[in-house]
């Protein structure tokens, strides 16, 4: 857990930082050896790697190292994205962890800017370089710090004016990786070259083809280096690194798709409720507003405890939350949201109509429902493109998207006629029956507003210019590499299913088809931003 303090206590407690002297660094590895050793780390992850990068043309070349590890940084997003405290940050500056807390969630690893934690493949559970900090409470340096051979490792006290870390920190040239997240690191960088500072700066070798390995692609699909335009005006090349895989793989998209029909199909009853199309009673309200949620809120905890390393423990949400984690927070909102569900529901057994207050009650953590995602994705200060101002409302929108979807194929379904897709296209009529033309129409409509709206969105963001490099590279990625399969269907879908009112007047088939075909371009798109947005490298 984190510990806070007055500026007058911190300032009598050590501040560990490190310093990575560059300008003395051989690349040898044996920083990472040790690292393994003194701390168990398996095959295929590692708490700290050396990168290797490759500057200029032969004969006139250099090699340039980065030894790359957690940041240990003031502000740590991973102890605020963590919903359990498994990561926390201890009275001495370090970000620690306690894997019998961890449920494997990888929230933390989305938010760290800097690609430092993985995934234990033996245990489970999150971890990473924590300054070795049991040698330092009784006293030893960190094994990295130990056995490198030209000292280019030193820890040290910040607070500690006498100590050669806050020497090189306060008198020489020093750098630190992103500082545009506000992190304020404490791992330090002397002499430390651009092109293996910015993860972008180095163009990344063709096929995966590193070094002594062959990459290739790693797990969810994701290449372990983005194929995009590299920054540096110099020559520069990346030659030696280890494969990087993005955190949340096809269930974070599932889950996003079936968290906006769990939200819209509460809020597009009522909205044609409070507009007058349907009645307090109606079947579509009392009946198949909370059944079709509930069902597909269940479907969304499901996926969501799927998604865990450690499904088992996914009760620490409730029973120590983390309350600046937007994983809790949501995990709250959707069980307030299920037990109104559950109220209207058990409300419409008895034969009355559920009360009003209910009904807005259940609206507005509807509304919480589709949007706390945005805030989660916020969290994750690795990803730029994420980082959108509009993406709650867009969440918002998508919700009233796929539930009036949900309330057209319920208006047909209880109607037991197409025909009911067919309706005037310029209104509905008040206290109009299920399946009448009237309802469906309105459904209808609302679905392709919200197709509209959806498609304008997208298409703002993606014509309007990326903010940062990262974010035009992860665009580019969903629109012209990988994942554009996946985009393209999204874009089409919703323009059939903005189109869809007039393709009903047409055929009731092609109505009901454009409806579909909407709800599951929904689902496409929404995978190609989640994993687009996961494809740029970061370390």
């Amino acid at each position: 857990m984190s510990v806070e303090s007055d500026p007058a206590q911190s300032r009598d407690r050590p501040s560990w930082a490190k310093v990575v002297d560059q300008t003395r660094c051989i690349g040898c590895h044996a920083c990472t050896t040790a690292c393994k050793s003194e701390n168990e780390v398996p095959l295929s992850v590692t708490r700290t790697y050396v990168k290797y990068v490759d500057t200029g043309a032969f004969p006139q070349a250099r090699r340039s190292f980065q030894v790359t590890r957690c940041n240990q940084c003031e502000s740590p997003p991973c102890v605020a994205a963590c919903p359990t405290s498994a990561m926390f940050k201890r009275a001495d500056g370090i970000v620690d962890f306690d894997k019998s807390a961890c449920i494997g969630c990888k929230a933390c690893i989305a938010a760290c800017p800097y690609d430092a934690i993985f995934i234990n493949p033996e245990d489970h559970s999150a971890e990473k370089c924590n300054f070795c900090a049991h040698r330092l409470d009784i006293g030893l340096e960190p094994a990295c710090v130990v056995v490198c051979p030209t000292e280019a490792l030193l820890v040290g006290d910040m607070n500690d004016p006498s100590s050669e870390v806050a020497r090189i920190i306060n008198r020489d040239p020093v750098s630190v990786r992103r500082p545009e997240k506000e992190t304020k690191p404490k791992l330090y960088y002397k002499g430390g070259d651009q092109v293996t500072l910015d993860p972008l700066a180095a163009q990344r070798p063709e096929g995966g083809l590193f070094m002594w390995s062959e990459q290739g692609e790693v797990d969810h699909g994701v290449p372990s280096g983005h194929p995009g335009p590299w920054n540096s005006s110099a020559a520069a090349v990346l030659s030696y690194d280890i494969p990087h895989r993005a955190p949340w793989d096809f269930r974070v998209s599932l889950y996003t798709w079936t968290k906006s029909i769990a939200a819209g199909a509460y809020l597009a009853p009522l909205l044609l409720l409070a507009a007058g199309v349907i009645g307090p009673a109606s079947p579509l309200w009392t009946w198949a507003a909370p059944i079709v949620a509930g069902v597909f809120l269940a479907l969304t905890g499901v996926i969501l405890i799927w998604d865990l390393e450690h499904p088992a423990r996914f009760h620490l949400i409730f029973r120590r939350p983390q309350w600046r984690s937007w994983l809790v927070r949501g995990g709250f909102i959707i069980g307030g949201y299920s037990a109104v569900l559950a109220g209207h529901f058990a409300v419409a057994l008895t034969g009355a109509s559920p009360p009003l207050w209910l009904g807005w009650t259940g609206g507005a953590l509807a509304v919480l429902t589709a949007i706390y995602t945005a805030f989660l994705f916020g969290q994750a200060k690795a990803r730029d493109m994420w980082q959108n101002p509009v993406l709650p409302v867009h969440f918002l929108v998508q919700a009233v998207l796929a539930g009036a979807g949900a309330v057209v194929l319920a208006a047909v379904a209880m109607g037991g006629s197409m025909e009911a897709l067919t309706g005037s296209v310029g209104g509905a009529a008040a206290g109009a029956t299920e399946g009448s033309p009237a309802v469906a129409a309105a459904g209808l409509q609302l679905f392709a507003v919200a197709s509209g709206a959806h498609l304008l969105m997208v298409v703002g963001e993606v014509l309007m210019p990326a903010p940062t490099a990262h974010a035009r590279l992860a665009e580019r990625e969903m629109t012209h590499g990988r994942f554009r399969g996946w985009f393209r269907v999204g874009v089409l879908g919703a323009l059939a299913g903005a189109a869809a009112p007039w393709l009903a007047a047409a055929s009731p088939w092609l109505g009901l088809a454009a409806v579909a075909l909407g709800l599951i371009a929904l689902l496409a798109y929404e995978h190609a931003y989640v994993q687009a947005g996961q494809s740029v490298p970061i370390a």
